[in-house]
Order: C-alpha cells, then structure tokens, then sequence
C-alpha cells in the first residue's frame, strides 16, 4: 500500500488504453491503494495506434514532469510511440523534477534515454494497461512495484537452469531487447560499463533473440557487462524447419559463444507475474551451484528522496 500524500501521473507515450471502462477501474484501484491520480491521458485525443499525437504525447510527459503535485509518473501501455519522440522530450526536465518514472515494454526507450542523458534511475514495472485494469490483479506484481519504490533496496530472487556460480556487482540496466538493440547507435544509448544486463522479449522467435544477442556483442556491448539475467520470452510459435533449433539450443549457444555469465529465471517481462527493477540501480547478484540467485539493488530514487 502507498500513502495518500502520494500523486501517480498517468501518461500515454505509446499506445492507448483498449478498453475505457477496464482504465477507469484501474485509476480506482489505484486510489484504493492511496493514491492521488492526475491522469494526463484523455482518450477522445487518441490518435491512429497512439495515446495521442506526437506533439500530445510529448505534452503528456512534459506536464506530468512539470505537476508538483506528482511523485510517480506511469505509462498507460506499451506497444509503440516512444521513439517518435525521443529527439523532443526533455529528458533533463525529467530528471530535475525529481520523479520516479515507471514502465516496460516500449517504455524501455524512455529508460535507455533518461539514463544515457541525464544518469538518473527509472523504473521497469507495471503499466496501467493491464497490471492494474485487468479483471483480478496480480498482488505479487503490485507488491514489487510499492516495495521497490520505497527502498532504499530492492531485492528479487529466481531460479534457472544451468546457471553459473556468480558473485559480482554492477550498475543494472536492460529491458525490452527489441527496443535496446533499436536505440543503438543512438544518443538514447547509454554507454554502461561493468554492467548487469537484464532482457525480456515476445513474440520473439529464437533466431532473432539470438540475432539481437549477438548484434550486441558485435556492437561492443556485451563485452563491458559483467552478465546478462534473461526474463521472460514467449509469444513465439516455433516451425516446421527448425530440426531441434528452439529456446534452449538457442541459449546453450549463446552461453558458449558470449564472453559473460548468462542467467535465467527472472520474472520479468510481458507476464502476468513480474518483478520490478530499478534501471541504473547499483546491483549485487549472486548464485549457486542449484541455479537459483539473487540481485540486491540499491543506489536509486525513492519515494520521498
């Protein structure tokens, strides 16, 4: 549970809420919970795909940041739009208003550019569509976002097979891979050093996670991690012609071929259940020998700092 005195802002950078109705009952949960909503989304602006034009999107963001009486501000939804805007937002408004930011998916680019502009921490977490307008939410998801929020550290826990004996730090950092590898290049790219890299993706087959991996790796990237934590990816359909190529051939590959430590087992991504992270958080992760691990992060904005 959050305290009354707490204002969440709802933006829309991407896309717009699918089902009105389902978004008025997620403003009230969130006001269940003890929050103020100052909802800058208004859904007669919608605009082809969006939550708005680029120029209202844009306007969304910047008024939020702008609003004293907001400490959070969370994305609507994902799907896409970020990208169109990044050349305009402010990003040092951003992260002067002390805000905390939070969302994944699309909002990944949000992320990447506050953090590679300004150095300031964001929030890969839940959305308004769907974490808190679906029929019944989930209370572990919702308990990760307020408890990670609040600090001053952040824990979350996970399991995978076949990961490696870790104990090592680093600044984390990651989120959706289709979006990452999109922004490099880019002024948006954040150049993250000894770093801890967490990644997510759907409807992503194998092939192309594995074409992205290594797309990072030729670009220099993986090189200066100190290890990848892989989340959620599923939504693919695997074909006729893959003679044994799926997930796991995939992962026993890149395992061999990467020069850092590949874990998996995080509950992130476009999943139900989800953990939330801080990005750009300094982070300790640490496994054994039965595959599962934990990453403490610390370091980051909180609710009332």
């Amino acid at each position: 549970m959050i305290t009354p005195e707490i204002g969440i802002a709802i933006v829309a950078p991407g896309g717009y809420a699918p089902d009105e109705a389902a978004l008025a009952r997620g403003i009230a949960r969130l006001e269940a919970q003890g929050a103020t909503v100052h909802n800058y989304y208004d859904p007669a602006h919608k605009f082809q795909r969006f939550g708005g034009t680029d120029a209202g999107r844009l306007a969304q963001l910047h008024a939020a940041a702008s609003d004293p009486q907001v400490q959070v501000v969370m994305a609507l939804r994902g799907s896409y739009g970020i990208s169109r805007i990044l050349p305009e937002i402010d990003f040092q408004l951003m992260a002067d208003s002390g805000k905390l930011f939070v969302g994944y998916s699309d909002f990944t680019a949000f992320h990447m550019g506050l953090l590679a502009k300004t150095g300031r921490a964001s929030f890969a977490g839940p959305m308004i569509c769907d974490d808190f307008t679906r029929d019944e939410t989930d209370a572990f998801t919702l308990d990760q976002l307020w408890s990670c929020l609040a600090g001053p550290t952040h824990t979350v826990t996970g399991t995978g097979q076949g990961n490696p004996v870790v104990s090592l730090e680093g600044t984390l950092w990651g989120g959706n891979l289709a979006m990452i590898v999109h922004l490099l290049g880019t002024p948006y790219f954040p150049r993250v050093d000894n770093g801890i890299l967490f990644l997510e993706d759907v409807n992503e087959h194998p092939y192309r996670v594995e074409r992205m991996l290594l797309q990072l790796l030729h670009a220099g990237v993986i090189e200066r991690q100190q290890a990848i934590v892989l989340g959620d990816f599923s939504g693919y359909k695997l074909g006729p012609m893959e003679n044994g190529y799926d997930f796991d051939a995939m992962l026993a590959y890149v395992r061999q071929r990467l020069p850092v430590p590949v874990l998996t087992g995080l509950e992130f991504g476009h999943i139900r259940r989800r953990v939330s992270l801080p990005f750009g958080g300094k982070a300790q992760l640490r496994s054994d020998a039965s595959g599962a691990f934990s990453l403490q992060v610390g370091n980051y904005p909180t609710l009332g700092k």
